[in-house]
């Protein structure tokens, strides 16, 4: 998941500044790429990825559904994945035993062979591997970072992913590029830029996390992070995202450096195949600042980069996982649970998002065990590539165009490793009777709210596109902040316990809308 926080709700995070690496906008169109467009994509951060909640005056007709759960079994769903939970043990093997699994990466072929296997070895009918076809392949390198002036002293960075190295040491000056359209980078940088080092964005408020902020500082801080974003959204006619890139390239720059974003000198990874052919570096949030201020006060700033990263011109084969316990009745019919199995390779890829491959693993393990055969075919997905912009999923919706009709419902969990608090109907207000009598025959698992509005960010949104009702389950937080994309998204910050809890969860969801006893009708009324 690649979004911001503003709350504690991932898709509603103003944290997160914007990506000097394409491709990393999770909206409603996933194949659009743009670059480092700090206008387009905190737009699209700030608007499209917003909770939409629902006026209090629009009167919602309920589509008058009515579950038909046993409650025997629906009591042995919650006591498999309550008190037999392997998700511990799934965690161990995942993480510290496969570790990051990056798209493109052998590791990421590792674990889908490895999850597939899991999940036939704990009674799924059926599992197997579904290709699609990466554009180009990535592998990271070293990358040491130093500034030489007007300090010496090593600096905590990384690639940008999908973004090619050096070539050996690559020293230059340190430019802000404070310019937004193409005439005022004419005028200002033109010829002026060859060998330097650039920033393009200003670097983003960062709290301190270990000097809580009392409600007045939080409100300022708040205030002073939409200025932020406000002062770098889009204009028409700026000069933004690839089109920028292309023309920093054009002026022979060393490369362009990205703030990290976090504190604590984490960083925020991101990166696409999209990614033009220009060496990007994420320095830590602290060491960014500090050469904004730098300039600022007019010192010169000259650093040195050693990055040697390997790109691979020519596509490269991905796999999506895919298991199902088949359908009694309506066997083309298909209730989709899912999750994403890629990660970034800064951690092992912990709570973002491993926690949702080992739910949706925990939850085909609980139906199985139960021995249940539902009416309608449960499907457990893990897709690829959705760091890079949602391209194993958007895969799966194109090679299934034609079954899509056919889906129930499909439901996402990639908010971290916290416990499912609640679910947005995104859109499908009708549907809030339904999934409020779904929830009220698990009260141990509550309690849940059920809320009027959207979530963007993760691998729903190719459903949600076609029409399917889809959802990305809300979460307890657990620190995301903290740990998505970073270094820090290892096995120590996971919850076991919660992720129990939400396979429990997604698992009586997903048998209670495979025994609907009708078809949930598309569109809203």
């Amino acid at each position: 998941m690649c979004a911001h926080r503003a709350d504690n709700d991932n898709d509603n995070r103003v944290n997160r500044t914007t990506a000097e690496a394409a491709g990393q906008q999770r909206c409603s169109r996933p194949e659009r790429s743009e670059g480092p467009a700090v206008a387009v994509t905190v737009a699209l951060f700030a608007l499209f990825l917003l909770a939409v909640p629902l006026r209090a005056q629009d009167p919602v007709t309920q589509l008058d559904l009515r579950p038909a759960p046993d409650s025997a079994l629906i009591a042995r769903i919650v006591a498999e994945g309550t008190t037999h939970s392997r998700a511990r043990e799934t965690f161990a093997t995942l993480l510290d035993v496969i570790g990051p699994r990056l798209t493109g990466s052998p590791a990421l072929r590792r674990a889908n062979d490895w999850t597939a296997a899991q999940m036939r070895a704990a009674g799924a009918d059926s599992a197997w591997l579904e290709p699609w076809s990466l554009s180009r392949s990535w592998t990271r390198g070293r990358a040491v970072v130093r500034m030489l002036a007007p300090q010496e002293r090593v600096l905590v960075a990384a690639s940008v992913g999908w973004t090619p190295g050096t070539n050996g040491p690559a020293r230059g000056d340190v430019v802000w590029v404070d310019t937004r359209t193409p005439a005022e980078f004419d005028a200002k940088f033109a010829g002026r830029l060859r060998g330097a080092w650039v920033m393009v964005t200003p670097a983003i408020p960062v709290a301190n996390p270990e000097a809580p902020l009392d409600p007045p500082a939080r409100a300022k801080f708040d205030s002073t992070l939409r200025a932020h974003y406000a002062s770098i959204a889009a204009r028409p006619g700026d000069l933004v995202g690839l089109e920028r890139l292309r023309r920093l390239m054009s002026e022979g720059v060393a490369g362009v450096l990205v703030d990290g974003e976090k504190p604590n000198h984490l960083l925020v990874m991101r990166g696409s195949p999209a990614n033009p052919l220009l060496p990007q570096v994420m320095l830590a949030h602290e060491s960014y600042a500090q050469v904004q201020r730098l300039l600022a006060r007019g010192e010169k700033v000259r650093i040195e980069a050693d990055i040697a990263n390997t790109l691979l011109e020519q596509p490269a084969p991905q796999w999506n996982t895919v298991a199902e316990i088949r359908g009694s009745e309506h066997p083309d019919e298909v209730v989709l649970l899912g999750a994403h199995l890629d990660s970034w390779d800064l951690g092992t890829g912990a709570t973002d998002n491993g926690a949702g491959v080992v739910a949706v693993m925990e939850a085909a393990r609980i139906l199985a065990a139960t021995g249940v055969r539902p009416k309608r075919t449960i499907r457990f997905v893990l897709f690829s590539g959705e760091e890079q912009g949602l391209l194993g999923s958007s895969a799966y919706a194109r090679d299934h165009a034609s079954a899509l009709p056919h889906i129930q419902a499909a439901m996402m969990l990639d908010n971290g490793t916290g416990r499912i608090t609640g679910v947005p109907l995104q859109g499908r207000n009708d549907l809030s009777l339904l999934w409020r009598r779904m929830l009220d025959v698990i009260p141990s698992q509550g309690p849940f709210t059920i809320e009027a509005r959207t979530k963007g960010g993760s691998d729903h949104l190719p459903f949600l596109n076609a029409g399917v009702p889809a959802y990305l389950f809300i979460q307890d937080w657990r620190g995301y902040d903290h740990t998505y994309h970073s270094q820090d998204d290892v096995l120590d910050y996971t919850w076991p316990g919660d992720v129990a809890q939400a396979a429990t969860v997604m698992a009586a969801a997903a048998w209670q809308l495979a025994n609907l006893p009708v078809f949930i009708p598309r569109g809203t009324p």
